[in-house]
């Protein structure tokens, strides 16, 4: 018995691993006669395994009429709440459906800021995060959004994700480096080296005693891939949904069971890029976190 997308990477060993999960969840991957489930199921040296190759995609994404939760628009910017599910850019499996699709409806002229592929991404939220996300709309607004992005100086982002567990302290702060896992490379891991310094400042807002759950506040000063996931997973309170770094069996006696990770881009706090005003917004926790605040 082996792993699915080991027994593909054997017959197409010119294929990332990236790309057979892309195939694998947009379905154009089965076993036996039957879609698989996914990239990580086990299959046997027996199993028919067939791989479909879909043709290729246009490079530049094209508009989509889906709906946005715009909760601030100007001639330079716009915020949008994302909702959770929605993946930011076209990637291999989503090439349709993103936010990239639904703002080339909302706003025609963004196709020529900062390049064809993510026109107007400054920065992106995992596709189970929901929340704040800033797009740019003017080539002023990208330079000045990719600075400040890339400095964090003049950004505040704050979240609210629920976790397994209550942490020992009511608050905290974990500076450390983030890097890729040394055994699998799509996960993340606190490294000792080859990392990028990650610094989350959290604190408990609320502690749910019947359930073993917490609401926990993060206030981030940097930004690495997966960061406020790995760094709760390290306090021994992995975010509540969590498939990466969670624990699923903790979800499976929840009421209802989480379909996603529970956190939220909640508050955003910017300068203008073009206008040098500083501004503040907050997106509403969406309906799937609610019924695991009720204490």
């Amino acid at each position: 018995m082996q792993r699915l997308d080991k027994a593909i990477l054997t017959t197409h060993p010119d294929f990332s691993r990236s790309r057979i999960e892309g195939l694998v969840k947009a379905g154009f991957v089965t076993v036996n006669g039957a879609v698989a489930e996914k990239a990580g199921m086990k299959v046997s040296d027996d199993d028919e395994i067939v791989v479909e190759i879909p043709p290729p995609v246009p490079a530049i994404p094209e508009p989509e009429a889906i709906p946005l939760d715009v909760v601030y628009e100007d001639d330079d910017m716009l915020v949008v709440n994302k909702a959770p599910g929605m993946v930011v850019h076209p990637a291999p499996g989503h090439f349709t459906g993103t936010l990239v699709n639904a703002l080339l409806h909302h706003c025609p002229n963004l196709s020529g800021i900062g390049g064809v592929a993510r026109p107007g991404i400054v920065h992106r939220l995992d596709q189970d995060t929901s929340g704040l996300i800033v797009v740019a709309k003017s080539q002023a607004a990208m330079d000045g959004l990719v600075k400040a992005f890339a400095s964090h100086k003049s950004i505040e982002k704050t979240y609210l994700t629920i976790v397994h567990g209550r942490p020992r302290l009511d608050a905290g702060r974990i500076e450390n480096l983030i890097g890729r896992h040394p055994v699998d490379r799509k996960r993340m891991a606190i490294v000792e080296r080859n990392g990028k310094l990650a610094i989350t400042n959290w604190k408990v807002v609320v502690r749910r005693i019947a359930t073993t759950t917490s609401l926990i506040e993060c206030r981030i000063e940097t930004g690495r891939t997966h960061q406020i996931r790995v760094h709760m997973a390290s306090l021994g309170c992995p975010v509540i949904g969590d498939k990466v770094y969670g624990k699923g069996a903790l979800d499976k006696q929840l009421d209802p069971v989480p379909q996603r990770q529970m956190l939220h881009a909640w508050k955003l706090v910017l300068w203008h890029p073009v206008r040098n005003e500083k501004m503040s917004f907050e997106a509403p926790i969406p309906a799937d976190m609610r019924p695991y605040l009720i204490t």
